[in-house]
């Protein structure tokens, strides 16, 4: 079993992608590091982002780390939130601030329902000991909804619908999302390189 480190302090974030993983995987985050500082997200692109806490949390832990950043971009908005996603409302935003925030601009621009097109996008790097060892994107596209559905999930999930489905990813199974979400094809390529790590060690 191959343990790793992920730099966040969300621990929905961690459930997540632990699931994603699978048990052949053992993944603790920061919250067991309380000594490793804060990473701002200070790049900008998520890939920078990632990289950045990948690297400098590598350096603090003697074991494999992952940094991800991601992020919702709606075409109605150009793009926005986008790396922003987080801070969208302020940085000590709820989720249903950044939801309010986003449902509000798009009624403010008049949003039909096919400018209301969006994409999540996840970057995850993968480092040790400071070295980069690889970064790995996923994409799903999909609508925001014109309210809020679902109690599953976390951040924008309650107002994503992806493509194919008529429920939010607030409304589906986490066995469901956690097969088609961004976050899950991003941590599906990370795994792949996890693997040939393990076989090369």
């Amino acid at each position: 079993m191959t343990e790793l480190v992920i730099a966040t302090r969300n621990a929905h974030k961690t459930r997540e992608i632990q699931h994603i993983l699978g048990p052949e995987f053992t993944l603790h985050d920061l919250r067991a590091h309380p000594k490793v500082s804060e990473i701002p997200e200070s790049g900008v692109t998520y890939a920078e982002n990632a990289r950045r806490k990948a690297l400098v949390a590598s350096t603090q832990l003697p074991t494999l780390v992952i940094g991800d950043d991601s992020g919702l971009e709606v075409d109605a908005l150009n793009g926005a939130p986008g790396i922003y996603s987080a801070r969208y409302a302020g940085a000590s935003a709820t989720d249903t601030n950044k939801i309010d925030k986003l449902l509000r601009e798009l009624a403010r621009v008049g949003a039909t329902w096919d400018e209301r097109r969006a994409r999540f996008r996840c970057v995850v790097a993968l480092a040790r000991n400071g070295c980069l060892l690889g970064t790995f994107e996923g994409i799903v596209e999909g609508r925001i909804a014109d309210d809020v559905r679902g109690d599953s999930g976390f951040g924008y999930d309650p107002i994503f619908i992806p493509e194919g489905f008529q429920q939010t990813f607030a409304e589906l199974s986490p066995e469901v999302k956690n097969t088609i979400s961004h976050r899950a094809k991003a941590i599906r390529a990370l795994s792949m390189k996890l693997r040939q790590l393990m076989e090369n060690d």
